[in-house]
């Protein structure tokens, strides 16, 4: 379906100092990465903060900043995923479920959005106002939550919201960038749950997500990234006992550090036993 192949990204910072203030230098934000995502499988991309997961959905999506310099081969069924490909793919084959919750618009009500959304994918009017209110009733936003602004809903109906956009894409390809935080347990379980039966459906899946926990039910592969750069990836069926199974250090020890696994390790222990191997 996709496959990344030495993707590298940067983006241009600006240095400090007296000297150089004016000298544009270039950061490494995604380095080297070379994945696979297939058809009916959801493949979960877990890292902290500031590992690039967020910047690899906008280089799949095609909505990097135009100062970004990207370098390696994206191919979607076989075919380069060039800036104009992205363009006529996004929002039809192609659906991001956005991190940020600004994605929503303001000033239209939730059904409204929903609404667009499908027309967008294709749908004719009718039939796209009654994919968004079903999708809105899939993902339990009543009438109330329907009408409403952005502004009124809470940080997790509106983070249904926005996968119930995404539902509504009828999207090949769907990327959710951490779907579940501001969640309550029983939602988060419904978003993932939805999640899963897209995939079982032959869609492709690439859940984006710092919370290794919560994405082993539901995943096929797991890659793990630090720092922009690709550890590991492998069948989410190894990550578990000891994760001797686990060809990183580091992997092993973000799944011992797991609540379930009794915090057996901690990242800091992660970056010890990396050097140890390494």
């Amino acid at each position: 379906m996709l496959t990344i192949d030495q993707l590298s990204l940067q983006l241009p910072y600006y240095a400090h100092g007296h000297a150089s203030w004016w000298k544009r230098k270039w950061a490494t934000c995604l380095d080297e990465l070379s994945l696979q995502f297939s058809a009916g499988e959801v493949h979960a991309v877990v890292g902290a903060s500031g590992a690039g997961k967020s910047l690899l959905a906008y280089a799949i999506m095609g909505l990097l900043p135009p100062a970004a310099r990207l370098s390696g081969q994206l191919n979607y069924h076989e075919k380069p995923l060039d800036e104009q490909r992205q363009r006529q793919l996004r929002g039809r084959e192609l659906a991001l479920i956005p991190q940020s919750l600004s994605a929503l618009d303001p000033l239209v009500r939730t059904h409204r959005q929903v609404t667009w959304a499908a027309q967008r994918a294709g749908h004719s009017s009718a039939n796209a106002w009654l994919s968004a209110l079903q999708a809105l009733h899939h993902y339990q936003l009543d009438a109330r939550a329907q009408q409403a602004y952005a502004h009124e809903l809470s940080g997790g109906m509106a983070r249904r919201v926005l996968t119930a956009m995404a539902h509504v894409s009828q999207a090949k390809l769907v990327i959710a960038d951490e779907p579940t935080v501001g969640l309550d347990p029983h939602q988060r379980q419904r978003v993932l749950a939805a999640l899963r039966g897209l995939a079982d459906q032959g869609k492709t899946i690439i859940l984006i997500t710092h919370d290794l926990r919560h994405a082993l039910p539901i995943a096929d592969h797991v890659t793990i990234m630090r720092e922009g750069k690709q550890v590991e990836t492998a069948p989410a069926g190894a990550f578990q006992g000891t994760g001797s199974s686990l060809n990183s250090a580091y992997s092993q020890a973000l799944w011992l550090a797991l609540p379930d696994n009794n915090f057996a390790t901690t990242t800091a222990d992660a970056l010890k036993r990396e050097a140890t191997v390494a």
